[in-house]
């Protein structure tokens, strides 16, 4: 039985024993364990849909004030909009939010999911993600913001704009990724061919080519995939800086790295799987001759 069922039925206390099991042994059983608790100290005894998502909502959004409850409000609309969304989560994979005319899809940390745009274009959001874009008006401005990475299928017709804060992708259609990360943006065309216009010059990819910044260094490179290779749980670098690498490696187990004491600006070329911690760790410190210590299951420091 996959994840989305087991989730419903457990939120309706429908569990068999080996139901029960199977659905313990999800990597995120103690996060909707701790939802469930949550909501059930809100209203008890009746477990409350609503209720359990605004407890979310504060763990995601540590800016509000976890002692001040929400006013529930009876909104036919809304009600239905966030019992959905309660699911969504309950997954850990990704959540959408209209504001303003304004869709907003997230990815959590480790996570990954795949969506259409209003002109059937395909998007694929990588781990800590983020894209938005107006659905009202895509008809007449075919144009996304992005924060983080996003692998496009994009379907032919009028022009097609990425927006980060580092640049702008523009195409027709094509397949490409756009990497948008702090002092890191990296742009690889798989099919057809990209405009890329970022820090004033502009430059088109044909297949095969990669534009990459890292800090102030623009550089070119080119690549032999057909398509990116975290589709498949798998992050490969070539002549990235360390630090990116590091970066990738939080979002993707979600763990936080300590490299205070080595040269993170060094170039590291290699790659590690997304489904093996331990693993994808030596993939990346016996290159580089790197000692490491396991404070926690989600803290890990890295040395000479």
């Amino acid at each position: 039985m996959d994840q989305e069922e087991l989730i419903k039925k457990w939120l309706s206390d429908e569990l068999s024993q080996a139901e029960a099991a199977e659905f313990k042994s999800f990597d995120d059983y103690d996060l909707n364990t701790e939802i469930l608790e949550g909501a059930k100290q809100f209203k008890a005894p009746e477990f409350s849909v609503e209720d359990s998502y605004e407890v979310l909502k504060s763990k995601l959004n540590t800016t509000e004030k976890p002692q001040e409850k929400p006013v529930i409000k009876l909104n036919t609309f809304r009600t239905l909009s966030r019992i959905a969304a309660i699911f969504v989560i309950g997954l850990g994979v990704y959540f959408m939010v209209s504001s303003n005319d304004l869709t907003t899809v997230k990815t959590l940390a480790s996570k990954q999911t795949t969506f259409e745009l209003p002109d059937a274009s395909s998007v694929t959001l990588n781990a800590a993600s983020t894209i938005a874009y107006d659905k009202k008006k895509w008809s007449s401005k075919r144009e996304v913001k992005l924060e983080g990475e996003a692998y496009f299928k994009v379907a032919k017709g009028a022009k097609f704009d990425v927006i980060t804060d580092e640049g702008t992708v523009s195409v027709l259609g094509t397949q490409f990724t756009v990497n948008n990360r702090k002092n890191y943006y990296e742009v690889k065309c798989f099919e057809g061919i990209v405009s890329v216009t970022t820090n004033g010059v502009t430059e088109k990819l044909t297949q095969g080519k990669t534009l990459r910044v890292a800090g102030k260094k623009v550089s070119l490179d080119v690549i032999d995939n057909v398509e990116p290779e975290w589709l498949n749980n798998k992050s490969s670098f070539n002549s990235v800086p360390l630090y990116q690498v590091i970066n990738e490696f939080e979002r993707q187990y979600n763990v936080t790295i300590d490299a205070q004491t080595i040269d993170t600006t060094l170039v590291f070329t290699g790659g590690f799987v997304h489904t093996n911690l331990d693993q994808a760790l030596k993939s990346i410190t016996i290159p580089l001759d790197l000692s490491i210590k396991k404070k926690s299951s989600t803290k890990i420091t890295l040395s000479k």
